[in-house]
């Protein structure tokens, strides 16, 4: 793996501020790390154990690697439970929460469907309405059967399968940051394939900022958020979905119906930890935008952004978009 590092020097009241940055591929997608710090040897330590930090949790909730604890609980759906970390057990039973708190809208049993839409322009059809019932049989976040005592997971019907990529990466960026700060970081932008965190300022003392785009505007930034000891998480289907009679069909699967959502191209969800962000973000794309909204406003901390498929922006009651265009 290729390990890129730059850095940007800004000299404040004498004292030298460095910005570094390192880049790579990690879980199949990009991920940037950018902190501050005094010379290139602590730049280095910080980074360097940001990306331990990303393959360490890989290693436990991947359920592309076949020896990871969830694909240990996969392997075991319908047989027996497996027992987990604390750290997988608490992961999935927040995950589950989430799946109440969306109706099911987001929910990590969502690998158990068959893949039976297909984004790559190799789709000439609609699916059959008998084949995407039956793509769905075996989601549930219900058939999750979490034991405390011992820190099992079981998945209760044969086929079953766990896949964490909706709040994973959420996840991920949350323990950079916490393990950066105990180990004296004051401030970075953990960047995990779009779920962002931050913390402190940059060497200016600027705020750390987000750009957010509108997809079906030629990708124009219309509105920087600053973000202060906060994450954003953007979910979009700008670039993988199918048109069947004049109707768009995104690559986000509704796990309760088999069928994609549609009506939404972007959401942005601002709180105060990414894992929240990412899958409130997911579950709100198959809400849709009016039942999206009236969830995330009756949620104290957390702000959200739509982008409908007609191009019109819709916002949380705490957001005023025009404060930030």
């Amino acid at each position: 793996m290729k390990k890129v590092l730059v850095f940007l020097l800004v000299t404040q009241l004498g004292l030298a501020q460095q910005i570094f940055k390192k880049k790579q591929s990690l879980l199949g997608s990009p991920f940037e790390i950018t902190v501050v710090a005094k010379d290139s040897l602590e730049g280095n330590y910080f980074t360097n154990l940001a990306i331990d930090e990303v393959k360490r949790i890989e290693n436990l909730i991947s359920d592309w690697i076949p020896t990871t604890q969830i694909s240990k609980v996969n392997q075991n759906a319908g047989i027996q439970p497996v027992k987990v970390d604390q750290e997988v057990y608490d992961l999935v039973e927040r995950a589950i929460k989430i799946s109440k708190l969306t109706s099911g809208a987001f929910d990590i049993s969502y690998a158990s469907m068959d893949k039976i839409w297909k984004f790559d322009g190799s789709m000439k059809e609609m699916p059959s309405e008998e084949a995407i019932k039956k793509s769905v049989e075996k989601v549930g976040y219900q058939n999750i059967i979490l034991n405390p005592k011992d820190t099992t997971i079981f998945l209760k019907n044969k086929g079953m399968k766990l896949g964490l990529g909706g709040i994973g990466q959420g996840y991920i960026a949350d323990k950079i940051k916490v393990l950066l700060q105990v180990k004296g970081c004051k401030s970075a932008l953990v960047n995990v394939s779009g779920d962002i965190n931050t913390w402190g300022k940059q060497p200016d003392n600027k705020s750390w900022t987000v750009g957010i785009v509108n997809p079906m505007n030629k990708n124009k930034v219309f509105a920087t958020f600053p973000l202060d000891d906060s994450a954003v998480e953007t979910s979009g289907s700008y670039e993988k979905y199918v048109t069947f009679n004049g109707k768009r069909y995104s690559h986000i699967i509704d796990p309760r119906t088999g069928y994609p959502a549609s009506g939404i191209v972007s959401v942005s969800v601002f709180a105060k930890q990414t894992e929240i962000a990412d899958a409130l973000a997911t579950g709100i794309f198959v809400l849709g935008v009016d039942v999206g909204l009236d969830l995330i406003n009756q949620l104290k901390g957390i702000g959200c952004i739509i982008v409908d498929d007609k191009g019109v922006i819709h916002t949380s009651k705490n957001i005023d978009i025009k404060k930030y265009q």
